[in-house]
């Protein structure tokens, strides 16, 4: 039995919706009719959850980036004009307004459960669809500014961590045979991203000609094969005759971020893919190790900003992240003997 905890970072669920008889947001030049898209949004989930709303021209750019480094709101709405997102108690919910659609709205839970975000998010847009008409056209779906999301205007995708199928090359070959099932690799914060630390996210492409159903159901049975290829090339490269140079890096990673003065973005992230795989092969203890990607986001530069409640120096975020992860990880890991 595949253990997908091991791989399966987080799920998402996102929704595409335009309203009946506005412009999509890129030929949105009235200001009062973008704004009449927040009201009208807002309005409609008042009584469903406490959302909160954050309009991007009336928050810091750091606030903003911070949003950005927990996945809540996309690269695009960062400069987006009149444009807000509505984020829930738990930040596990947000709804993107005025991005490349008007709606944007998604839905991420720890680990592999399409199903719930899924039932989540359709909750949710029941519930706005009630106070709007979207645009929908009988043969084409929900009508999008991008072609690509005519249909169901929905996209399942998972973030997976794939360190084995990465050092052993063979993720051309997965990414190849994925693309031809109709769905598409991308890095971690979406379309044009590296895969940052062995993160990838699989996602579909097609959302036209097929029912929300049946994408949920795709996405998931290629996730799970895909966690079945990289727990068994983790068994080889513990078996391979590089097996001692693996370990003897997972070690000296966790070395570095336990006893290093200042950590840059960059090697926190590639240290603690490391120090994961090394968790995940059994040479360092750690009970969860969702907790090391938890660990990468909450040092991310603005939100350190954040927790410092400060805009700190380059270098004086480097020594907080140094100080602040070597602590952590001493907490959670432990060596097996």
């Amino acid at each position: 039995m595949t253990d997908i905890s091991k791989t399966v970072v987080s799920t998402r669920v996102r929704l595409a919706r335009n309203i009946e008889g506005y412009p999509f947001p890129s030929h949105l030049k009235d200001e009062r009719k973008a704004k009449d898209i927040i009201r009208l949004v807002t309005s409609g989930l008042a009584r469903l959850d406490e959302f909160k709303i954050y309009y991007m021209d009336g928050i810091s750019r750091e606030e903003a980036l911070s949003l950005k480094e927990n996945h809540l709101i996309s690269p695009n709405l960062l400069n987006g004009r009149c444009s807000a997102a509505l984020i829930n108690r738990e930040e596990n919910v947000s709804i993107m307004i005025n991005e490349e659609d008007h709606l944007r709205e998604q839905c991420i839970v720890k680990g592999l459960d399409l199903q719930l975000a899924y039932d989540t998010m359709s909750e949710i847009d029941s519930r706005i669809s009630k106070s709007m008409k979207f645009a929908y056209d009988e043969q084409l779906g929900f009508l999008t500014a991008c072609p690509t999301n005519l249909g169901t205007g929905l996209r399942a995708s998972v973030m997976l961590f794939l360190p084995a199928l990465t050092i052993n090359g063979k993720m051309p070959k997965v990414i190849k045979s994925i693309s031809r099932l109709g769905l598409t690799v991308r890095g971690i914060y979406g379309e044009g991203s590296q895969a940052e630390g062995y993160l990838y996210q699989i996602s579909n492409e097609v959302t036209l000609g097929v029912t929300e159903e049946e994408i949920i159901s795709q996405v998931d049975e290629i996730v799970r094969k895909v966690c079945a290829l990289e727990e068994a090339e983790r068994d080889g490269l513990k078996k391979g005759a590089s097996a001692l140079e693996i370990q003897d890096e997972c070690l000296r990673s966790f070395g570095v971020l336990t006893n290093c003065a200042k950590l840059t973005t960059a090697e926190l992230i590639r240290y603690s893919a490391s120090v994961k795989l090394g968790a995940c092969l059994g040479y360092i203890k750690i009970d969860d190790v969702s907790l090391i990607d938890e660990l990468c986001v909450k040092m991310r530069p603005s939100n350190i900003n954040k927790a410092s409640q400060r805009e700190l120096t380059p270098v004086e975020r480097d020594v907080y992240r140094a100080q602040y992860v070597g602590k952590y990880l001493r907490k959670i890991a432990t060596f097996k003997t």
